[in-house]
């Protein structure tokens, strides 16, 4: 039985030695079977583009500033809202140049009456002068003496309105300083007046205080010249009393200053403090009044002066002879009065240069939207102090809009301005596809992680409002478009070092033979161009494998 069983080990043991052996041979020794994957030469129409993502970036954008600081008065819009060019934004208070305003023009219109009255006189003058050469009758000369006795009636008049005015003036300087100011400050008639509160710039505290002593030492030398006015001095006098009206103008203008930088505490509510403004802005309505009053009282004086004097030639001309040296003298008084228009109309152009220049002042305290666009930066606060230069609004446009991209320094050489592109926007997805172009390239690199890249501008082709500012886009650069040319799988090509460029084609036994190739443009869907070295409906082989 056991030998049996050793002869069974045996068989079984040679079977299996015999199966192995087969196995071996028919893998290493069978024929081996090579397949061929193969892309057919064909001609098409060839397209290069740079892939590349961008932002949409809003062409004009524009922060707005004063040029003065200022305490806002009106806010106008917010954040989103939609704005037209010229549409105001944000106003600074602008009473004080209101009133620079409103005295300006009261100038102009006095100037302007005043070369009227010239021109008259002109005329009156050549009347004149044809009559001399006429002959003059004794009743004439009755006329021209009236006329003398007319006009000092006018002077004597307009002297006593200059010293109404000044008196009128002392009246509401001593009233705007004493009555209205002086509760702002203790011991206010002293040679050291204190402001009650402190004010942050302190040469501004300073300059207040100072001023406030010497307007009240000029107030008291004021009172006391009101009763020795003299008339043949009226207009040193009127001169004096201007260049006080000035300082007190100036005093309550850095007084404001130092008011307006006032906060509410525990010590001035903020009623109290407005209050304070209250006082203030009447007490410089009141001296500009007195300004403006003043200044046309001494444009009478001068009138009636001037009027007074050509009448008296007038009647000292009618009362001599008729003589050629009375015909001489009448036109150079004829000439004096037209020199008087040219320079009364100089006087106009004078005062009319003064008001434009205010109301320029007055437009640089408001804030106009230079386009049409969105607010995207509202910082202004009605009441808040805001500075000069300090950027309160900006406004972007919606219908002027780019997509700026980085383009790497491998394919900046292909791209040039006026390349079409296709771009697709996350915030609509793959298949809503917009039309753009190349409109600018820059021409110096900025490094981004270690690599030169381009900055480049696109714009749509045609505006669409689905299309907002900051919007992230996917963007395909066409850079070259080829008609008609044969093309192959890019992967088919064999790179030799130094022996060229090589496709494998299958000939007609299925065998691979390589020939060299001229390539072109590499275009999308990994085509490449073939310039020479095969021909149309060519299988090309793109990958090989081999089976035993």
């Amino acid at each position: 039985m056991k030998k049996k069983s050793n002869r069974k080990k045996i068989i079984f043991s040679f079977v299996i030695l015999t199966l192995i052996a087969v196995i071996f041979f028919s893998y290493f020794f069978k024929e081996d079977v090579v397949e061929y994957n193969f892309s057919s030469v064909e001609r098409v129409d060839l397209v290069q583009e740079i892939s590349a993502t961008g932002r949409i970036k809003a062409v004009d954008e524009i922060n707005l500033a004063f040029e003065k600081s200022g305490k806002i008065e009106t806010v106008s819009v917010k954040i989103g809202d939609k704005v037209k060019a010229g549409q105001v934004l944000v106003d600074l208070e602008s009473d004080d140049i209101l009133a620079e305003i409103v005295q300006a023009r009261a100038g102009v219109s006095s100037a302007e009456a005043k070369l009227n009255q010239y021109k008259a006189v002109l005329e009156k003058e050549e009347n004149e002068l044809e009559i001399l050469q006429i002959g003059t009758r004794d009743e004439e000369v009755l006329v021209y003496e009236s006329k003398v006795k007319n006009a000092e009636a006018v002077y004597d008049a307009s002297v006593q309105g200059v010293i109404d005015n000044i008196g009128d003036a002392y009246t509401k300087s001593d009233d705007a300083i004493r009555n209205k100011i002086d509760q702002i400050f203790n011991n206010p008639r002293s040679t050291n007046p204190q402001l009650i509160f402190t004010v942050n710039d302190s040469q501004l505290e300073t300059d207040v205080e100072w001023s406030r002593s010497l307007i009240e030492q000029q107030l008291v030398l004021w009172l006391a010249s009101l009763n020795s006015l003299d008339s043949d001095l009226l207009q040193d006098e009127i001169t004096k009393v201007e260049n006080q009206l000035s300082e007190i103008k100036s005093f309550l203008g850095s007084l404001a200053l130092a008011v307006n930088n006032l906060s509410a505490n525990s010590e001035f509510s903020q009623t109290v403090i407005d209050g304070y403004k209250t006082s203030i802005y009447s007490a410089r309505t009141n001296v500009n009044t007195a300004v403006t009053n003043l200044s046309l009282a001494k444009e009478k004086l001068n009138t009636a002066k001037t009027s007074l004097l050509i009448a008296e030639n007038e009647l000292a001309l009618k009362e001599a002879d008729n003589t050629p040296e009375k015909i001489y003298s009448q036109r150079a008084i004829i000439k004096q009065a037209e020199a008087n228009i040219v320079s009364q109309e100089a006087e106009i152009d004078l005062k009319k240069s003064m008001v434009q220049s205010s109301l320029v002042k007055l437009s640089k305290n408001t804030l106009v939207s230079p386009i049409d666009g969105t607010i995207i930066k509202q910082e202004a606060d009605i009441g808040a102090i805001v500075s000069s230069g300090q950027v309160i609004i900006s406004v972007i446009s919606e219908d002027n809009l780019e997509i700026e991209s980085n383009i790497v320094e491998a394919d900046i050489a292909y791209l040039k301005v006026g390349n079409k592109a296709k771009l697709t926007l996350d915030a609509y997805g793959e298949d809503v596809i917009f039309d753009a172009e190349v409109v600018r390239i820059d021409p110096s690199a900025q490094l981004i992680e270690g690599v030169a890249n381009y900055k480049i501008a696109l714009k749509l082709t045609e505006a669409d409002k689905r299309v907002k500012s900051g919007m992230t886009a996917d963007i395909d650069i066409v850079t070259l478009e080829l008609e008609d040319v044969l093309v192959v799988p890019y992967r088919s090509i064999i790179f030799k070092n130094g022996s060229g460029k090589f496709v494998r084609i299958l000939n007609e036994f299925l065998q691979a033979e390589e020939v060299e190739v001229e390539i072109g443009v590499i275009g999308n869907g990994s085509l490449v161009e073939i310039i020479k070295g095969v021909n149309e409906g060519d299988k090309i082989v793109t990958s090989i494998k081999s089976n035993k």
